[in-house]
């Protein structure tokens, strides 16, 4: 096998080892946030990372929409309906209309979403020190490269995403 054919062989095999090592630190840091949430707030109720990161969405931009927070998720409108009628149901976050408009349902925190937001960003912001520390060691020319990498491994998911829908329906 030709050098540049082995060297795509290993990229592809690293970013199969990457892509499980993320999803064991996404499960082990969803555990350990959960378990910090858990001494700051009590709630009886289970809560995805999905759930978490709509409320995140609302403590950032409050008040949203539907419609907004499924554009500035990238996620679908029936899927951040369903979402946000379980933080509803389990008082994570309360239904508000605007003075001047009475049609539109909004999203906001409640008291207790208030601290899970908090308590998420406060876990955010050190996850992304700890990456800002690694791609420091880069160049500027380097990060122009892994940026460009990254944004085709989007692209490549993203139509397969799409691919794999267009063949469910």
């Amino acid at each position: 096998m030709e050098k540049h054919q082995m060297n795509k062989q290993y990229v592809y095999e690293l970013l199969i080892k990457l892509l499980h090592q993320q999803e064991q630190f996404e499960q082990n840091e969803g555990s350990l946030f959960l378990q910090q949430l858990r001494s700051s707030i009590e709630f009886d109720t289970p809560l995805n990372m999905t759930e978490i990161h709509v409320v995140s969405c609302i403590g950032q931009h409050e008040p949203l929409n539907l419609t907004a927070i499924a554009d500035k998720m990238g996620l679908s409108k029936g899927n951040v309906s369903k979402v946000t009628t379980r933080l509803l149901k389990n008082g994570w976050v309360r239904k508000t209309q605007l003075n001047d408009n009475k049609k539109e349902v909004f999203f906001r925190l409640t008291a207790p979403g208030k601290q899970l937001y908090v308590i998420h960003e406060e876990l955010h912001d050190r996850a992304q020190e700890k990456f800002m520390g690694i791609l420091h060691a880069y160049s500027e020319a380097e990060l122009e490269v892994v940026k460009r990498f990254i944004l085709d491994l989007i692209g490549f998911y993203e139509h397969s995403v799409a691919e794999i829908a267009g063949q469910s329906l």
